[in-house]
């Protein structure tokens, strides 16, 4: 089968890597241009162009796939099958026209729940305790194809964003290898329409979405801490200062005589006050300053007593 993959982060590494190695031929990989990462802005090749160079695949990076003179180079690769996950760019209909077997995407969510492009981070904010990977038949909307098949994956207590990426990567891998398997040996699919009435939006996260606000259900603040690791992040303010907070777990300690926010520390242990129970921080980071342990932090800075907050959010989020 003649398989063009589009894809772009290391979630879609596995999905390409099933097709390559089941021995379909991949035809192009397309994923977005390279882009310039970090403080020295080094411009960095995205993960799945790293592999498709490794495997001697070809590889093309348009700004625009919809534009004219990239789908005439997709109808010239005569594709069977357009294989995507978390590509970046939306097809257009003449698109996903050009395929046989149309273009299905792996996305990583059980549809409806979750349309959008942060589905991982979404799933944890919400405190749901199973996820997965939807096969979905693409059509012209946001997410909205017809279901070919899913696949669940719990959600540890622990789970953060990036934990929990990595299990649905690989899921998406395994059912990938099944779904091209079964089309290969003639099956034809039949996919289930989504309940629009049932839909959930994950739309794209920004740091803003990382400020903690204390009044809330500790609950709610731990899945936060835990959905939006390692990005954007999330962080309070102490005087000053930003401080992000980088893990935490739940205490069964009731707030009785602390406003939201204040602060309560033992010889290694630091707790903040929520809506309702104490928080413990496990690891944190002042601006300018390297990420630490709780009680390392500890050793050098004395918060008991004092309340964390939100006023100088304006002048430090860059």
């Amino acid at each position: 089968m003649r398989i063009v993959f589009m894809g772009t982060p290391d979630f879609a590494v596995p999905v390409l890597a099933a097709a390559f190695e089941g021995g379909h031929e991949i035809v192009g990989v397309y994923t977005q241009p390279d882009k310039p990462v970090g403080r020295k802005q080094v411009l960095t090749a995205p993960p799945v162009k790293e592999y498709a160079l490794s495997k001697g695949l070809a590889v093309y990076q348009p700004r625009r796939v919809k534009r004219s003179q990239s789908v005439e180079e997709l109808k010239g690769l005569q594709p069977d099958l357009i294989l995507v996950a978390a590509y970046g760019q939306i097809l257009s209909q003449e698109i996903l026209d050009i395929p046989r077997f149309g273009c299905i995407n792996m996305h990583a969510s059980l549809l409806p729940k979750y349309r959008g492009s942060s589905p991982i981070q979404h799933c944890i904010l919400a405190g749901d305790t199973v996820t997965g990977i939807t096969a979905m038949q693409m059509d012209a909307g946001m997410d909205t194809g017809g279901m070919i098949d899913t696949i669940e994956v719990p959600i540890a207590e622990d789970d953060t964003a990036d934990s929990l990426h990595d299990k649905l990567a690989e899921a998406a891998g395994v059912l990938t290898r099944d779904i091209l398997s079964r089309l290969s040996s003639g099956e034809v699919f039949d996919p289930r329409p989504q309940d629009d009435a049932l839909a959930t939006k994950a739309p794209m996260l920004s740091k803003e979405d990382g400020l903690i606000h204390w009044d809330r259900p500790a609950r709610e603040i731990y899945n936060q801490v835990r959905g939006l690791y390692s990005w954007p992040g999330t962080y309070t303010f102490w005087e000053d200062r930003k401080v992000n907070i980088w893990e935490a777990c739940m205490t069964s300690d009731p707030v009785q005589d602390a406003v939201p926010g204040q602060v309560r520390c033992g010889k290694k242990t630091m707790d903040i006050a929520c809506g309702d129970f104490y928080l413990r921080i496990n690891s944190l980071q002042l601006t300018g300053k390297k990420r630490m342990n709780t009680d390392v932090f500890l050793l050098g800075q004395h918060p008991d007593g004092a309340v964390f907050g939100e006023e100088k959010e304006k002048e430090e989020i860059r």
